[in-house]
Parts: C-alpha cells; sequence; structure tokens
C-alpha cells in the first residue's frame, strides 16, 4: 500500500537512524528530550521499536495526546449521571466506555440498565436521534482538533432538519493551549516537539508558531509511519545540534499544509467557541475547549439537562497525572502492569487504545 511500504522501507529506517546517530554525538555530553503530543505517535514509537533504535542521549517524551486520557472525571461523572435519566440514549465512541470517574463508568452504567450506545461516527448518533422521536439522544463529544469538525457538521445537520431530541455533552480540546502549560512547567524540560499529524491536517502549522517564536523550541510535524517519526527526529536533532534558529516544520507534507483544511477550520468557528477546559491530571487550561456556540447553543445537553455531580475525594496510586505531562513514565507507578493493566485498568492512560501506559504494556517499553 502505497504511503506504508516505503515509509517502513527497512534501509530508509536504518539509515535515517544512522543519521541521527551522528547528529546526536555533535551534541556532546547533552540529552535532548523531545515530547509527541500525539496517541498515535505513542503507539507508533512504541510498535515499531523507534527508542530502540535512537542514542542515549535522545529521550522521547509522551505527553497529553491522548483525549481520552485527557478527560477529566467531571466530564464522565455528567455522562453517567445523564444515562440515569429516563428517556435519554448516550452515543459514544467505544473508548469511552471504561474511562473511569469518581464513582462509576459507562460500561458499569450499562450493565446497570443505562441505554448506551457506540457509535463509529457522530453522524451515527444522529441516526440515533431520528429512530428513537420519544427519547433524547446524547452525543459524548470528544477529542481534539481531529474529531471537532465532524462533531460540528452534526450539530450543523441536527440545526436543519430541526431536531429537538439530539444533543451534544462537548469535551472537545484543543493541543496548542496545552503544549504551552507544559512549557511553562519547570519540572519538565522539552528541548522539540513531535507535533500531530491528524491534529494538524486540520489546523495547518501556524497554531505552533508561538512556541519557537516565544520559547525558542522547534517543532516538527510529524506523520505516523516509523521512516516519518525518524526523519521528524532527524530534523529536530539537527536543529538544535546546529544551533539554527527554532521553527516550525512539516515533515507530513503529502497531508499537512501550512494553512490547514479551511472547510473543516470554518465550521469549527461557526458552530464552536472557545472556552477554558479541564484536562485530567494538568488542571483547568484557558481557551483550551470547544463549547456551542450561538445558535448551536441549544444542542448542548449541559444547559438542557443541568446536573449535579460530587466530587469524590478518593485517591488511588495512578500517576496518570505526571505521564500525560512527560515527568514520569508508566513503569515509575507501582500500580503499572499489576493492579493496572488494559483489562482491568485502573487509570485512563491504560484503559485509551492510544493512552502511554496502555503503549508501554501491549510493547514491552521499559
Amino acid at each position: 500500500m502505497k504511503y506504508m511500504e516505503e515509509y517502513r522501507n527497512f534501509a530508509l529506517v536504518k539509515a535515517l537512524a544512522g543519521e541521527i546517530e551522528k547528529e546526536a554525538k555533535k551534541l556532546g555530553n547533552k540529552t535532548l528530550q523531545l515530547m509527541e503530543v500525539c496517541g498515535t505517535h505513542t503507539m507508533a514509537i512504541g510498535k515499531f521499536g523507534i527508542r530502540t533504535m535512537l542514542p542515549d542521549n535522545i529521550r522521547l517524551l509522551s505527553g497529553p495526546g491522548c483525549p481520552v486520557c485527557v478527560t477529566p472525571d467531571t466530564y464522565i461523572d455528567k455522562a453517567a449521571a445523564f444515562s440515569r435519566m429516563p428517556e435519554t440514549i448516550i452515543a459514544t465512541f467505544g473508548d469511552m466506555i471504561k474511562v473511569p470517574g469518581s464513582f462509576s463508568s459507562l460500561e458499569k452504567e450499562k450493565s446497570g440498565g443505562g441505554k448506551i450506545e457506540v457509535v463509529y461516527s457522530p453522524l451515527e448518533s444522529l441516526e440515533i436521534a431520528e429512530a428513537n422521536p420519544a427519547f433524547n439522544a446524547i452525543f459524548l463529544g470528544l477529542g481534539f482538533e481531529t474529531t471537532a469538525p465532524a462533531v460540528a457538521l452534526t450539530i450543523k445537520k441536527a440545526a436543519e432538519n430541526k431536531m429537538k431530541n439530539f444533543y451534544v455533552l462537548s469535551g472537545h480540546k484543543l493541543i496548542p493551549p496545552a503544549m504551552e502549560v507544559l512549557l511553562q512547567d519547570k519540572q519538565v524540560r522539552i528541548d522539540g516537539f513531535i507535533c500531530p499529524g491528524h491534529v494538524s491536517a486540520i489546523t495547518g502549522s501556524r497554531p505552533y508558531d508561538f512556541i519557537p517564536e516565544s520559547y525558542k523550541i522547534p517543532c516538527v510535524i510529524a506523520g505516523f509511519e516509523p521512516a516519518d517519526i525518524l526523519e521528524s527526529i532527524l530534523m529536530l536533532v539537527r536543529k538544535i545540534a546546529g544551533r539554527e534558529k527554532p521553527s516550525v516544520e512539516i515533515q507530513y507534507k503529502r497531508i499537512v499544509k501550512k494553512e490547514g483544511n479551511k472547510k473543516a477550520l470554518k465550521i469549527m468557528k461557526e458552530v464552536f467557541r472557545t472556552v477554558d477546559s479541564e484536562w485530567r491530571g494538568i488542571g483547568v487550561i484557558k481557551n483550551s475547549g470547544l463549547a456551542l456556540a450561538g445558535r448551536y447553543g441549544r444542542f448542548d445537553a449541559e444547559s438542557r439537562f443541568p446536573v449535579i455531580v460530587k466530587k469524590s475525594k478518593k485517591k488511588t496510586a495512578c500517576i496518570c497525572g505526571d505521564i500525560l505531562k512527560g515527568k514520569k513514565e508508566p513503569h515509575e507507578c507501582a500500580l503499572f502492569g499489576k493492579l493496572c493493566t488494559p483489562e482491568n485498568p485502573v487509570g485512563p492512560c491504560m484503559v485509551s487504545s492510544e493512552g502511554t501506559c496502555a503503549a508501554f504494556y501491549r510493547y514491552g517499553e521499559q
């Protein structure tokens, strides 16, 4: 298949790894810490053994690039509360089913009789609403800039069809504000960013410009095959080792354009507005979330069905928050691989198929 065999070519991968090693020697005793902020990159790095191909002075950190992992307890608690309301159907992507809230999960609510349907597209939730006019269908709108346009399109279609039983609980988040929070955290050092390819296909490269301009740190937007990731690492190492002026570069040129996807950005701007948003393990980040705007506000589940959820004070030994910030790795958690596994996850980093803990567990990374 085009763009798979080509970017998994052994000779090319080996050559790129060799070039990285040459450039890394120019760093002397300095160790570079490069962070990827995309769950798909995290899984690819584990799957293809990228860490094993790198010299000792190139270290990869995994950031908050998994939307399921950064969804806070409060969101899950609200979704669970909605599922208990009469004549209500919750439509959600499958990876949200097992994510723990303060007291419950959607899986537990479903086993208790809650009407919860797994969908593969936001438009399926609209079909559920149309097929069940006596019920209120609430879609759990989650994800980064990648999924937001499809949800915006679904909401716009609901408005055009004058739907009166369709709602969205928006938990969408924006990546650049979270990257800035990490840069401001003195407990983690980031020398370069491997930026998300899927998100950037929508946003383009401009949203990252503030990073080299204000923080003097280079960024490379990367694809997802082994050659993509290694070439992106090489681009960052060359720039840092050569003491070049930091900038945002696009390695994933076959998909990502500087201006992004203008149609997708337009519909996002029409349907959503930017709000402060809570990120699990990180806290509230200013202007990092999306809420329904203007005339589309009538589809907001939170406004239409206000629910009160009490916050649990229970604590576990899960260190997912520090893992999301790149401060610790999964094997540093006392629960990892013992009490916390994909079959019995304690925290969201193990629940999601794109979570850092799930990646380390699946591919045996240490």
